[in-house]
């Protein structure tokens, strides 16, 4: 059975540090891309960064370059997400999914999905 748990989201203040992980089971992580994505209040699910399966190669959105970084550890079928300097704006149900496809920043490219973390960024 093919799962997807993210953990690690949690309340913090402004300019402070998360990492989320998305433990995997039920498929090989080295074969797939991973992607994190949010659904703020009000909005829809939007791509935050993305993991490649062949590489390693990441891309982030705009609004988080420099500030999150994406990477796997296929040992431990697992791929984290290192959030800082956050920002209010970044609060969000965080998702993590799976693709074997080969374009990966799209959503509709995913095929599983993890359940989400909330992440909460306030003084």
């Amino acid at each position: 059975q093919v799962q997807l748990v993210e953990s690690g989201g949690g309340l913090v203040q402004p300019g402070g540090s998360l990492r989320l992980s998305c433990a995997v089971s039920g498929f090989t992580l080295e074969y797939y891309a991973i992607g994190w994505f949010c659904r703020a209040p009000g909005k829809g699910r939007e791509g935050v960064s993305f993991i490649s399966s062949a590489d390693g190669s990441t891309e982030y959105a705009d609004s988080v370059k420099g500030r999150f970084t994406i990477s796997r550890d296929n040992a431990k079928t697992t791929v984290y997400l290192q959030m800082n300097s956050l920002k209010p704006e970044d609060t969000a149900v965080y998702y993590c999914a799976a693709t074997w496809r080969l374009v990966i920043t799209t959503r509709a490219n995913y095929d599983y999905w993890g359940q989400g973390t909330q992440v909460t960024v306030s003084s």
